[in-house]
């Protein structure tokens, strides 16, 4: 059964998938279209789930499932993840992109490669300070509280030095919803 997204509760658990490229108001709408229905139907061993989903920046779509309606089954995420790879094909977008994901000066998402990351870092692309989007989060409230992170606090602070503590004056903006 499909929900709006708010109406899951903050234990639901989700999964943050990654588009390779910037998403046209028409991909948007061609990925809800499908997806609404496709949640509407999603089912773990005959028994319905309670799901949601949404695009995020034009770049993330972000599914979640409230466990405690029912759990769902290693098959029922295979079918999501299915669905995703069809639309993905359909409208060619890869949402399986590893790549970092930095919101650049600009206010922009802007996705690095991960051979070029430290590259990025060299060149001052990717700082200590810059907003990441975390992908790994695992329920919605983590996804409300850490999906927009300082890189000094992710699994890119490894390419700083010793001392990447954050500035005072680089706080981390609230996550925005559609």
């Amino acid at each position: 059964m499909y929900t709006n997204f708010a109406n899951l509760p903050d234990t639901a658990r989700v999964w943050v998938y990654q588009a390779n490229r910037p998403l046209l108001d028409a991909d948007v709408s061609t990925i809800q279209n499908a997806l609404q229905p496709a949640l509407e139907q999603w089912a773990a061993h005959g028994q319905p789930l309670l799901a949601s989903a949404q695009v995020i920046e034009n770049r993330f779509v972000v599914i979640g499932v409230d466990e405690g309606y029912n759990l769902p089954s290693g098959c029922s995420i295979d079918a999501s993840v299915r669905t995703l790879q069809q639309i993905g094909q359909q409208a060619g977008i890869d949402f399986f992109d590893r790549s970092a994901a930095v919101r650049g000066a600009d206010g922009l998402v802007q996705t690095f490669a991960l051979p070029q990351i430290k590259a990025a870092v060299a060149a001052g692309q990717i700082a200590p300070d810059s907003i990441i989007f975390n992908t790994l989060v695992k329920t919605k409230a983590e996804f409300l509280t850490d999906w927009q992170i300082l890189a000094s606090q992710s699994w890119l602070k490894r390419y700083f030095g010793v001392d990447t503590q954050p500035s005072a004056s680089s706080p981390v903006s609230a996550v925005g919803h559609d």
